[in-house]
């Protein structure tokens, strides 16, 4: 599900990274960096269980200016909290359902996630 996230940002212009950290005991599945510098996180959710075990969601909110689920098709969107973004998608491709609402990052907070999007990126494509 990540892959087709990641594809269908980058044909909005975004570079996208998986897995990376935040901060200590955070992983979000896919962050997304735009051409303004406008930081969005995904959190992919396969299934009615996986949401409802994930309780560090809303500690990822810090971290970015928009937060969205992305989910399959036959997810029950409706266990999905009001105030974030909705993402339709499988492996191949992904569709925004619902744009998430924008909390812009104070600006040292977005030079440290830009920073840290730079290392992690520059050090997955060291390891490729």
């Amino acid at each position: 599900m990540a892959r087709g996230v990641c594809r269908h940002l980058l044909s909005l212009d975004f570079a996208s990274v998986e897995e990376l950290v935040p901060e200590r005991g955070l992983r979000v599945d896919v962050m997304a960096l735009g051409r303004k510098g406008e930081i969005w996180v995904v959190e992919c959710k396969s299934s009615r269980a996986d949401f409802m075990s994930d309780d560090k969601w809303q500690g990822y909110l810090p971290f970015c200016d928009r937060f969205f689920w992305a989910v399959g098709e036959d997810f029950p969107v409706d266990l999905l909290p009001e105030g974030t973004g909705l993402i339709l998608a499988d492996a191949y491709d992904a569709e925004i359902v619902r744009m998430a609402p924008e909390d812009k990052l104070a600006p040292a907070r977005r030079k440290a996630m830009v920073a840290r999007f730079a290392r992690h990126a520059a050090l997955r494509a060291q390891a490729a």
